[in-house]
């Protein structure tokens, strides 16, 4: 016989292989809003310990806990009696040396004038002897050289009142910035001041309250979906049952190492001071992706001690697809891994059913 028959017949009579029935489905994509808890804080919009720039006693405090101040409003005065006495010193100091500035004046007026006489009478030959005017020049240097050196001592001594009474100026406390003072740890006769032995304590905390900073640590995985200025919800276990709302202002676009967060800070209104500083908010954070997503049952996926895959069919055989768990959106789980929409999986994923094998689709999709 011809052994080319021979191998047609025997192709005739292999049976095919068998096909494995497998319910699938279809991967679908959708746009997913959703959103994450997240813990934050809300701070103060400006906040600033209040200190005594010179050494003094406490005279008056004029405000307490809780007191509401404006711009430029005073806070608190101190008495400093050896800056005054320091300002009456160099007041004096300084009048001494004007009048000896004067004197130094009257000086070089008089050494100018015999100058000038001497210079007039030496036009005429024999009257004045050379020297006798060399001498008269010299002289009216001197005079003006000290005159100079008067006025540097006068500008110095000035300069040093001018200072002196600039420092004076910090014994009268002002409130930098509108709002609320939060603390204060001085009362009238307390000595402060630098050197004081207080410890470098400050007097009072004054801080802007009618608007908050409200400060997230935003996970490294939600960093791409942070959009600035957009409006965020939060509740407060002061408040339960009530929503508040942030502006997302400003983002640091830094991770921080040790925890793989970047802070977000929102701004807060609070005209009518029901929240404060310290409180702790749950954040509804919003995570946004810029692609759809990917979606399967999670009866789709499929884990072993090695991967996690689903079983994609194409042309009737199974292939085992490496994906990626990310969260569940309703009744279906978001994967991440080389599938496209459209794509045909088993509804459900096992590792009995092997790379390779030959299926039918039951029931049939189209």
């Amino acid at each position: 016989m011809n052994p080319s028959k021979l191998c047609l017949v025997f192709l005739l009579s292999t049976p095919l292989l068998p096909q494995t029935p497998v319910e699938c489905v279809r991967v679908v994509s959708k746009s997913i809003d959703r959103q994450v808890r997240l813990p934050g804080e809300l701070l103060p919009y400006l906040s600033v310990p209040i200190y005594a720039r010179v050494p003094g006693f406490v005279d008056r405090v004029e405000v307490d806990r809780g007191s509401v101040v404006k711009k430029g409003q005073v806070l608190a005065t101190l008495v400093a009696p050896e800056t005054e006495a320091q300002i009456a010193e160099a007041t004096s100091k300084g009048q001494a040396i004007q009048l000896q500035r004067a004197e130094a004046a009257a000086k070089l007026s008089a050494a100018q004038s015999t100058y000038d006489r001497l210079k007039a009478a030496s036009q005429t030959p024999g009257v004045v002897a050379g020297n006798d005017l060399v001498v008269a020049e010299k002289n009216v240097e001197a005079a003006q050289a000290l005159v100079s050196a008067y006025d540097g001592s006068v500008k110095a001594a000035e300069a040093s009142v001018q200072s002196l009474k600039a420092l004076e100026k910090y014994l009268t406390i002002t409130a930098p910035f509108d709002g609320i003072i939060t603390d204060r740890a001085v009362h009238p006769g307390t000595l402060a001041g630098p050197n004081s032995g207080t410890g470098g304590s400050p007097l009072l905390k004054l801080e802007q309250l009618n608007r908050l900073r409200l400060t997230v640590a935003v996970p490294e995985a939600q960093v791409g979906g942070i959009v600035k200025n957009a409006r965020v919800p939060f509740t407060l276990p002061a408040y339960p049952g009530e929503t508040f709302h942030g502006m997302v202002r400003r983002i640091t676009h830094a991770l921080e190492p040790k925890t793989r967060t970047m802070a977000v800070e929102l701004d807060v209104a609070n005209p009518n001071l029901r929240l404060a500083s310290g409180m702790y908010a749950e954040v509804q954070w919003p995570v946004r992706k810029e692609r759809p997503a990917l979606l399967v049952p999670p009866a789709s996926i499929a884990t072993t001690t090695e991967r996690t895959f689903v079983i994609r069919i194409k042309n009737d055989i199974a292939e085992w697809v490496p994906v990626s768990r990310g969260a569940a959106a309703g009744d279906l789980v978001e994967v991440y891994g080389p599938l496209q929409v459209g794509d045909l999986i088993a509804r459900r994923g096992t590792d009995e059913l092997r790379e390779g094998t030959r299926v039918k689709v039951n029931p049939p999709t189209h």
